[in-house]
């Protein structure tokens, strides 16, 4: 039995190549020609499946349009009745006449009659009478025309009337309607609720009969894409965003995790109130296509045993002529191994391996002479390499620190202290960690140059420069901003006092301070704390010279804070 190194040194070899590359071939040409097929036919299924699933959308939103539209047309005939017009609205024929329309349509749970301030006077089984539903939406709704109301839970009615079903709460729709007399006077309001499990009752027996496709699942969903039957998935499912636009169905991702393949045809019931309502039926994807999985896996399994075929004929064929190629092999082995003398095989049978044979014998005897000069040429290379990359990396070392130190004061500079600034501003949008600035200005710095020469002012500068690092807190960062403009950057800054504590540190120091050619100096300090409402990094630093141009107009030396 071999060994699994011999497996893979076979594999390896040309008649392993050119077995596996027959196989592979047959293989990858039937696998081809499966995916394409497939691809089409995944195409048709789809489109077939889509079609029936928005067919009987279709239909079961036609239906439910009309039972709306003629639920909402009953109410505002009856209540243009001249019974309900000019009779008596509390007698007992009244509540006769709600009792014959309750039975005419077994979708009505509840008919029922108000005055115009809200009063029930007469209703179907004697239900809510004398009870005051003023406050009730379809009541209002209803004051100033016909009404037709969204789906909702029972409330009065819930423990007047038997529970239907177990699982969910009873649901109404309410219709509602004014009584008005022959002037147009509000005698009252019609208002009458249906049954919410009727309406969908119908709408489950369309989808069954007219769709015969495995896994069909059917919602009802408002305007917004909540869903509002079945019960069970009322906050749990939300309709996706739709790619097609007005397109007759189309692949959503819901936000259980799984694709389906979806369609939604909107309720166009042409009510009292348009309710926007979509009858949405969906089917997964993996229950859509199981046909065409089935058929990827026989031609799988067919594509598998055809390349068993071809790689057994391509093996016989290989073994013919590697064989020669392997005795070949072997000898080069032993000539690079020096391990015993190599014996090349014969070119009578291959007339172009024996041509081989004797050119590598050749190239042998060369390669070795040139191999020691080689050694030694890339030895002396890599040594060149590794120096000339040191010296490249001090390089780039020096040239980072020129580009964010000011060259006069040894201090951060102005491009240093943009980024820190940026940084800062992120981490305060980020985690909420605050910060201030500190803008500080020599006073009468421009007399300092006139009167004493520019070298006199850059020695004031670099000592200024040299005060400011001593003073400020070792998380602080010290810049020179431009000019005898300095900078700090206090961060996480607790509060405004922690930060005029450090501003008004320097203002003393600076002032107590000696310096050559110039004896005294004093320094205007502007100070602004960043807010959480700041929308850019540069709202605190005008802040900042704003403060600063105003402890410069009230007299210098001094700090100001806005």
């Amino acid at each position: 039995m071999p060994t699994p190194q011999g497996f893979f040194r076979s594999l390896s070899s040309l008649r392993g190549q050119l077995t596996l590359w027959f196989g592979g071939l047959s293989l990858l040409t039937l696998l081809s020609a499966g995916i394409y097929v497939g691809k089409i036919a995944t195409q048709e299924l789809a489109t077939f499946g889509g079609l029936s699933l928005y067919s009987s959308a279709r239909s079961a939103a036609d239906l439910l349009a009309t039972n709306l539209r003629e639920r909402d047309t009953e109410i505002r005939l009856l209540r243009q009745s001249p019974f309900f017009m000019r009779g008596d609205l509390q007698g007992a024929d009244m509540r006769r006449a709600l009792q014959l329309r309750q039975q005419a349509s077994r979708e009505y749970a509840w008919i029922g009659v108000t005055d115009p301030q809200g009063r029930v006077l007469q209703a179907t089984g004697g239900l809510l009478l004398g009870m005051d539903v003023s406050q009730r939406p379809w009541f209002q709704a209803a004051r100033n025309g016909p009404h037709m109301g969204d789906v909702h839970e029972a409330l009065l009615l819930a423990k007047l009337m038997p529970q239907q079903r177990t699982d969910e709460p009873a649901r109404f729709i309410d219709f509602a309607a004014p009584i008005l007399d022959d002037q147009g006077r509000l005698r009252g309001v019609l208002g009458a609720h249906v049954h919410w499990s009727r309406i969908t009752q119908t709408v489950d027996s369309v989808v069954s009969q007219s769709s015969t496709q495995a896994k069909v699942e059917v919602l009802i969903a408002d305007r917004a894409g909540n869903i509002l039957y079945p019960y069970q998935q009322i906050g749990r499912l939300q309709l996706p965003a739709r790619t097609g636009g007005l397109a007759q169905f189309e692949t959503l991702r819901w936000n259980d995790g799984q694709d389906y393949l979806t369609s939604v045809v909107r309720v166009q019931a042409e009510t009292s109130t348009d309710l926007g309502w979509q009858i949405v039926l969906r089917q997964p994807l993996a229950a859509a296509l199981q046909p065409i999985e089935t058929l990827r896996n026989r031609l799988l399994l067919l594509g598998l045993l055809m390349a068993l075929v071809f790689a057994a004929i391509a093996y016989r064929f290989a073994t013919r002529i590697s064989r020669p190629i392997e005795q070949l092999v072997e000898a080069v082995r032993h000539v690079e191994r020096r391990d015993a003398a190599p014996v090349y095989p014969a070119g009578d049978a291959v007339q172009e391996i024996g041509q081989l044979s004797r050119s590598i014998q050749s190239m042998t005897e060369t390669l070795l002479e040139h191999e020691h000069a080689l050694e030694t040429l890339n030895a002396t290379l890599e040594q060149q390499v590794a120096e000339r990359t040191e010296a490249l990396s001090q390089a780039n070392q020096e040239l980072e620190r020129l580009a964010t130190i000011d060259a006069l004061t040894g201090l951060n500079n102005r491009r240093r202290f943009d980024s820190r600034l940026l940084e800062s501003q992120q981490l305060l949008k980020r985690s909420g960690r605050g910060f201030g600035l500190i803008l500080i200005d020599a006073d009468h710095f421009k007399q300092i140059n006139d009167s004493h020469g520019h070298q006199a002012g850059d020695e004031v500068l670099r000592q200024l420069g040299r005060l400011l690092g001593q003073c400020t807190r070792i998380t602080d960062f010290v810049a020179r901003y431009g000019g005898e403009e300095f900078v700090v950057l206090l961060p996480d800054l607790q509060s405004e006092a922690e930060g005029l504590a450090v501003a008004e540190k320097i203002r003393r120091a600076v002032a107590d301070t000696r310096f050559p050619v110039v004896d005294h100096i004093t320094v205007s300090l502007g100070l602004s704390c960043a807010h959480a409402t700041d929308a850019a990094a540069t709202e605190v630093l005008a802040r900042a010279d704003k403060a600063l141009y105003t402890a410069k107009q009230l007299g210098r030396n001094r700090v100001v804070t806005l």
